[in-house]
């Protein structure tokens, strides 16, 4: 049931919030319309880390209830993290090249994204090293918590210890009222998506899996 709302409600919020975005929203004064960028910039980086800890809850129950069912929420988690990674550092080089005139500036948080993609991209390799089928998910569930526990220091820390070209370091970043109602809607659309592409995915497993 709840599903089913998210499913009507993900195309009503997301279109309006896409279009508010892209044509009407405010523009900034130091950065200009290049701004924009963050509605898809800031939601793709916010996702990718909740579909991390998504992946953490999911290895932790799938190591105290030994049920299956947790450690597919949890790989098709990191798949979805990943994608949601590599959105978040394609919209901050577009976001940087016209800002800082270079698309890529080893900025601090440029750095902690690239990390968290390599370390994320080696717990799908590991889990696909494994060949045994009851090992494989503890092995998996591990990783990710071990993973996971570097997030908070690489996403919120480090960039924020440092050096940084960001917006708030050069003038700009301050969002006005309109600014806030489309990252809002962005926000909430892209966390409907992010939870319709999990179950999506989950289903599909649990099919497959019923198949064999």
């Amino acid at each position: 049931m709840i599903l089913s709302i998210m499913r009507i409600m993900t195309p009503i919020v997301i279109i309006p919030s896409l279009f508010y975005c892209i044509l009407y929203s405010p523009v900034e004064k130091v950065i200009g319309i290049t701004y924009r960028s963050i509605f898809f910039h800031i939601p793709s980086a916010w996702i990718a880390v909740v579909a991390f800890a998504v992946s953490l809850v999911g290895s932790i129950l799938f190591l105290t209830k030994n049920d299956l069912k947790y450690d597919r929420f949890a790989h098709r988690s990191v798949e979805i993290g990943l994608l949601f990674s590599i959105i978040a550092t394609l919209t901050g080089s577009v976001f940087a090249y016209y800002t800082w005139g270079s698309a890529w500036n080893w900025d601090p948080r440029e750095t902690s994204i690239i990390i968290l993609i390599i370390m994320y991209a080696a717990y799908l390799l590991l889990r696909n090293s494994i060949s045994k089928p009851k090992l494989r998910p503890r092995i998996a569930a591990v990783y990710s918590i071990i993973a996971f526990l570097t997030v908070p220091f690489l996403v919120f820390i480090l960039p924020r210890v440092t050096s940084s070209l960001h917006p708030e370091s050069i003038g700009g970043g301050g969002l006005t009222g309109g600014m806030w109602i489309g990252l809002a809607g962005m926000l909430i659309g892209f966390t409907l998506i992010f939870i319709l592409l999990l179950d999506l995915a989950v289903r599909i497993d649990k099919g497959m899996e019923e198949k064999l």
